[in-house]
C-alpha cells in the first residue's frame, strides 16, 4: 500500500513488540515506523555497500507524508550514485566536534591520568582555551596556535608551552580517533605542530633550587618548632610530611596519600603504588624514618586511614602553604616541596651513592640503560645508602655529630628548652 495521512493517522502501534514497519508500496525504500510506544517516523531502508541499512528521516508530526516521501527520493537518489548518506552525515558531525567535546573524550580515554594531572588540563583549558572550547576542532588554525602561545607566553612561558603540548596530545587523539568511512583520518596533520617547525617553543629552564647545606639546619629547626594552629596536632603531621620528603625524595603527591597499610614496621619499609611512572616503589626506612613514623603512629587514630589525614573530602592532608610560609619566615630559606626532593638527590649524589642505586631510590626509569636492565636492585641493598642519606642529612641539619636515632618529641623539647634558656639570660 501507498502511505497516506490518513493511512498514517489510523496506523496503530504494535501490542506484542517493540516496533512495527509499515513499507510504501510505490517507493521502494520508504517506509513508517511505528514504537511500542506509539511514536511514528519515517524511514529509509536500502543496500549500502552490501548491507541493509536504515535512516530516519524524522517523525510524522514534523514531517508530513509528502514532505517525508520527497526527503527519501533525494536520499535514495544519492545512493544510486554511490553516495552513503550515512557516512556522509557522520563525517559531517565529526567535523563540527568542538575542542571541548574532543577533551572530555580524551579524559575518558586515558583513565591512568593522576589527579593532579586532570586538575592542571582542566584550568590550562580554562586559563588558555577558554574562548575556544565551543569551536570546532578543525577550525583551529596553525596561525591561531603560533598567536595564542605567543600572547599567553608574555605572560608565562611554562604554561604557555604546557597549554601547547596538551593541544598537541588533543589533536593527536583526535588524528587517531575521528575517520571518515574510508577509515582515513579526519586530521591528516596535526597544526601544534607549526611551533616545531618554527622554532617557537619557549626555553624554560628546568628548575634546580635546592636549600642549601648550610641553610638545612635553619630550616630543620624552623620546621621542628612550628606552633599548633589547632589542639588537633595539625603541625606535627605538616612537620613529619616536610621531614619525610627530605629524607627520602618522595615526590608531594606520593608522600601525602600514604597510607597506614602501606608502612611496613616489621619490614622495615614502605610502599607508594600510585607513582609517576606506575612502578611500585618500596622504599626502606632508616632509623630516623622509622622513628618518625612510630611516633606519627602512636599520635594518630585507629581508624585514620592516611598517614598525613586531613579534614577535607580527600581525607589526606591539603598542600600546606600556611605553615610553608611560617616556616620560610622564621628559617629565612625560600623552599617549594620539590626542592626537598632535589636536595635529597643533591645529597646522596654528594655522598657518591652508586648511580644504580640512586635511581631505585628516586624511582627513576632506567629504560634506556642495557645494564640497569640486567640489575634487579633488592629493598634491602637500598638501606645501606637510604641509613648514609639519612646520617649526612641529620649532620647538615645540626642534629646530630654521629649516625644516632634522633627521637623528634625529644629533639623539639630539646629546643623548648633551649629557647626557653636563651629567654631567661636575656
Amino acid at each position: 500500500m501507498k502511505l497516506t495521512k490518513m493511512f498514517v493517522d489510523r496506523a496503530e502501534p504494535p501490542k506484542d513488540k517493540d516496533q512495527i514497519f509499515y513499507r510504501d508500496g510505490e517507493l521502494k525504500g520508504f517506509a513508517l515506523r511505528i514504537t511500542a510506544g506509539g511514536v511514528k517516523s519515517f524511514v529509509v531502508e536500502t543496500l549500502i555497500g552490501k548491507k541493509v541499512k536504515r535512516m530516519t528521516l524524522g517523525k510524522y508530526g514534523k514531517l508530513t507524508v509528502e514532505q517525508a516521501r520527497n526527503e527519501a527520493k533525494k536520499l535514495l537518489g544519492k545512493i544510486a550514485t554511490g553516495i552513503d548518506p550515512i557516512a556522509e552525515r557522520k563525517e559531517k558531525k565529526i567535523k563540527s566536534i568542538t575542542l571541548k567535546e574532543t577533551f572530555d573524550a580524551y579524559l575518558i580515554a586515558r583513565k591512568e591520568l593522576k589527579p593532579n594531572t586532570l586538575i592542571d588540563y582542566n584550568r590550562l583549558m580554562k586559563q588558555v582555551f577558554a574562548d575556544w572550547q565551543s569551536k570546532p576542532l578543525l577550525d583551529i588554525t596553525k596561525d591561531m596556535i603560533a598567536k595564542r602561545h605567543r600572547e599567553f607566553g608574555e605572560r608565562s612561558k611554562a604554561r604557555a608551552n604546557s597549554a601547547m603540548r596538551l593541544l598537541r596530545a588533543l589533536f593527536n587523539f583526535a588524528a587517531g580517533e575521528y575517520e571518515d568511512s574510508q577509515g582515513r583520518s579526519l586530521i591528516p596533520e596535526n597544526p601544534v605542530k607549526r611551533l616545531s617547525h618554527t622554532r617557537a617553543w619557549y626555553r624554560v629552564d628546568r628548575k634546580q633550587t635546592v636549600i642549601k647545606t648550610h641553610e638545612l639546619a635553619a630550616w630543620f629547626n624552623a620546621v621542628m618548632e612550628v606552633k599548633d594552629e589547632r589542639s588537633t596536632g595539625k603541625s606535627s603531621i605538616l612537620r613529619d610530611y616536610f621531614l619525610l620528603l627530605l629524607f627520602t625524595g618522595l615526590r608531594r603527591q606520593e608522600a601525602i596519600e600514604l597510607t597506614w597499610d602501606r608502612v611496613d614496621f616489621k619490614g622495615k619499609t614502605i610502599t607508594i603504588s600510585d607513582t609517576k611512572n606506575h612502578h611500585t616503589h618500596v622504599l626502606p626506612l632508616s632509623d630516623f624514618l622509622l622513628k618518625l613514623f612510630e611516633n606519627r603512629r602512636a599520635e594518630s587514630e585507629s581508624d585514620v586511614q592516611f598517614v598525613f589525614p586531613g579534614s577535607g573530602k580527600t581525607g589526606y592532608n591539603v598542600e600546606p602553604r600556611k605553615v610553608m610560609k611560617k616556616i620560610i619566615e622564621q628559617s629565612g630559606v625560600m623552599f617549594m616541596l620539590h626542592d626537598l626532593r632535589r636536595t635529597f638527590i643533591t645529597v646522596a649524589e654528594s655522598l657518591d651513592i652508586p648511580a644504580y642505586a640512586l635511581k631505585r631510590l628516586l624511582n627513576h626509569k632506567m629504560t634506556q640503560d642495557v645494564t640497569a636492565g640486567y640489575i634487579v636492585m633488592d629493598v634491602e641493598r637500598l638501606r645501606v645508602p637510604m641509613q648514609k642519606i639519612t646520617d649526612h642529612l641529620l649532620k647538615l641539619a645540626g642534629v646530630v655529630k654521629s649516625a644516632d636515632v634522633v627521637d623528634i618529641s625529644e629533639h623539639k623539647r630539646n629546643l623548648q628548652n633551649h629557647k626557653t634558656a636563651e629567654e631567661g639570660n636575656g
